[in-house]
């Protein structure tokens, strides 16, 4: 029996070119970033309290903005908030979007900017260390700060949160299209309201929901129906429309950080997606009040207000026997046993691995000592410098009021020390020593998951053969020789299996990993045919000499035991380390035989005159080329690429391929489907083209005008990175022609 190698996974379908950048750039915690906004009108601050008052949220007021050094002409922006918004203050919250009037301007892919004023926050930490610690188990946005300028003068240091927003989404759920609503009532009622708690208070007319949620898709609003309908009428049938675990994870964490303006208090600050398998997944919205900083209510038995005392005490299961107004995400969830266990086993996760060892308050000093001289030099802050340097510790404001704010270490001590005595948090199963059998897996065959599991009366087996696919649950059976051994047996039906482990007793629960379903552990059967392929290779003595690999499934595909080698002889020549290359992605190896360079680099060197290149395991060849002499200035590739036939072409080094007779209207466009860009090679050098790119409402997104005249290139390459996944339409104007052309986008 094997003992599992580990290999812990947070996947996502789509590599889209948002992530080509590095996503910590611009939401980097290394450094603040700096954002300039120039106004031509002199009252742009009355404008803006004027849009911001009648409460149109499409209504902005137009200004250029430099982020970095970086300039965009014409961005939207308006105020944003709720509480967090005076008409007698200087630094009030900024909603930028770069592409309100010029389509697809973004800064590294982000085109909606939000800016928060840190106005409850002395400590300046709240916000972004809260998201740092939610993004470990659900998705959430990325936070750092910025010094933000209003006309070359410095407004303040704001948090710099990413949006909530279509990129967002399909960056993590790989699609966007799908209803997508945020937990955002029209006018907050408090403490009796209803605003946004899911109940199924206003009958099947959809209109009655209207005012308490608010629609960020182009539909929807029978899916939102459904949910509420399902999660108060139905709830035996609540795993078929919601993210359970996600739901609990989100709960947990509010409970832990103590972050009460949320679905707990007044049950807003959250959105709600609906995946591709039909299931909601809430996310987490507007942290700057985590940390007890926001004490007004917590929807149940201090529905008029809570003391720091009374925060640290809170019950995370207060809700199961009163609320001011129905919570039904978390009281229908809570009523089942099993879900109850998995909620706090989640909640231990988050104290063991970010307050008991510490670590949070490391993270908080790092980000004090980058943030200091920023704070210092913001002279419209909301609260002194003392108490920024005092409130990571200690409590400071007004004592006793709701205005006094709890010292983020003394507030997690003492609800450490209170979590740690509640039933569910202590006398968890433990689990240890996780195997599976056979070592080698093919489809159709059957994989043995067993587990030493102590304390537990039952465990079960979450699975799944494709990432996007919704985990499957089998229970697990214990072993009727070897004590506390509980096993499972699945057949193997893709090209990866992914799965965790669960375990409870009477009183508490436990995952394995523990971070469960967020990550989970990862097994990679053997690689079929036409999944992993040799796609181009360069061999020419006088070039650089490489070999392209390119994966043809939408799963990441581990490397380790694979081999390239030259010599049908000797397959084992080179073999991979333990790396893995991406979905849909390409991963090159030089063939040079130079360990001194850098990255991946084979033992052996490819022949100019022609040869043999073999993809394969011990006793397996996944893929194989025979090429022959080689070309100057080409390389030898796959059209169409990752499955096509070997032809010369110009190199394209870890992009896609193309190459393709000249139609006879002289152009060739390629790659399709596409990317990030797609290229137009041309017969004819000295001719002169425009090209507009349209989506299928006919709306125009890119327009180029290529003169070959000036450029003697007949290869021209468009960036079309800024296109969301779907089918587009290329015009080409040359010599009073058109030729139009449909292209796949695959973002």
């Amino acid at each position: 029996m094997k003992v599992l190698f580990f290999i812990l996974l947070s996947v996502f379908l789509f590599a889209n070119n948002y992530l080509l950048y590095s996503q910590d750039d611009f939401y980097s915690n290394t450094k603040n970033q700096e954002i300039k906004i120039s106004f031509k009108e002199s009252n742009w601050k009355q404008i803006l309290d004027s849009l911001f008052q009648t409460g149109d949220g499409s209504g902005k007021l137009m200004c250029n903005i430099s982020i970095n050094g970086q300039f965009f002409r014409n961005a939207g922006i308006r105020y944003k908030g709720f509480s967090s918004w005076n008409a007698n203050e200087t630094k009030n919250p900024f909603n930028i979007e770069l592409d309100y009037s010029i389509k697809n301007q973004n800064y590294m892919g982000y085109s909606s900017l939000k800016l928060s004023n840190v106005i409850y926050d002395p400590s300046f930490l709240r916000e972004v260390l809260s998201y740092s610690i939610a993004r470990k188990y659900m998705p959430a946005p990325k936070a750092n700060y910025a010094n933000v300028y209003v006309n070359d003068t410095l407004i303040g240091l704001y948090t710099n949160v990413e949006s909530v927003d279509e990129h967002f989404i399909d960056k993590n759920f790989t699609s966007y299209k799908n209803t997508f609503f945020k937990g955002n009532p029209e006018s907050l009622v408090y403490p009796f309201g209803q605003n946004s708690n899911l109940a199924y208070t206003h009958g099947t007319d959809t209109s009655g929901y209207m005012p308490f949620y608010s629609l960020e898709s182009d539909y929807g609003w029978t899916n939102i129906l459904k949910l509420i309908y399902t999660l108060n009428n139905d709830t035996a049938n609540i795993p078929s429309v919601l993210n359970i675990d996600q739901t609990l994870w989100m709960h947990a964490f509010n409970y832990s950080l103590l972050n009460l303006d949320s679905y707990i208090g007044y049950s807003q600050n959250y959105y709600m997606y609906q995946d591709d398998n039909e299931l909601f997944n809430p996310i987490i919205w507007d942290l700057n009040m985590s940390f007890g900083s926001f004490r007004h209510s917590d929807g149940s038995n201090h529905f008029q207000g809570l003391s720091i005392n009374q925060t640290i005490n809170l019950d995370p299961l207060q809700h199961l026997t009163f609320s001011i107004s129905p919570r039904p995400l978390m009281k229908n969830l809570f009523k089942n046993a099993t879900y109850k266990r998995m909620y706090l086993a989640h909640i231990r996760t988050i104290i063991n691995e970010n307050f008991k060892n510490n670590n949070y308050y490391f993270f908080a000093q790092e980000l004090h000592n980058l943030i200091e001289s920023d704070v210092l030099a913001d002279t419209n802050k909301f609260y002194s410098y003392a108490d920024y340097i005092n409130n990571i510790d200690i409590n400071v404001g007004t004592s006793g009021s709701v205005d006094e704010y709890p010292g983020i270490k003394y507030l997690m001590d003492s609800r450490i020390a209170y979590l740690d005595k509640l039933s569910g948090i202590q006398g968890a199963p433990v689990i240890s020593q996780i195997n599976y059998t056979p070592e080698s897996l093919s489809i159709g065959s059957n994989l043995n998951i067993s587990a030493n599991i102590t304390g537990a009366a039952k465990a079960f087996l979450f699975y799944r053969f494709k990432s996007s696919n919704v985990f499957s649950k089998i229970t697990m059976q214990q072993n009727n020789t070897i004590n506390n051994i509980f096993q499972a047996q699945i057949q193997v039906a893709g090209n990866i299996i992914q799965y965790y482990i669960y375990a409870e007793n009477d009183s508490a629960g436990i995952f394995s990993p523990e971070r469960a379903a967020h990550e989970y552990y990862t097994i990679q059967p053997i690689v079929e045919k036409g999944n992993l392929v040799i796609n181009e290779i360069q061999a020419s003595d006088n070039q650089k000499k490489w070999i392209e690999l390119y994966n043809n499934t939408y799963e990441n595909i581990n490397l380790k035991n694979i081999y390239l080698s030259n010599n049908i002889e000797t397959p084992i020549k080179w073999a991979f380390p333990d790396t893995s290359i991406a979905s849909r992605n390409f991963l090159v190896v030089w063939a040079e035989n130079d360990t001194l360079e850098s990255g991946l680099q084979a033992n052996f060197t490819l022949s100019e005159s022609g040869g043999n290149l073999y993809l394969s395991y011990a006793n397996y060849t996944l893929d194989s080329i025979a090429y022959a002499q080689q070309i100057n200035g080409k390389s030898t590739g796959r059209y169409p690429n990752g499955y096509g036939s070997f032809d010369f072409m110009t190199p394209t080094f870890s992009k896609y391929n193309h190459f393709g007779t000249s139609p006879d209207f002289g152009f060739i466009i390629y790659p399709n489907p596409t990317n990030n860009e797609i290229y137009i090679q041309t017969n004819n050098s000295n001719s002169s083209f425009s090209i507009e790119i349209f989506n299928s409402n006919s709306e125009l997104l890119i327009s180029k005008q290529i003169n070959n005249q000036t450029n003697s290139s007949t290869i021209h390459e468009i960036n079309i990175s800024s296109l969301y996944s779907g089918v587009y339409y290329m015009k080409i104007f040359s010599n009073n022609s058109v030729f139009t052309k449909k292209i796949i986008v695959l973002n």
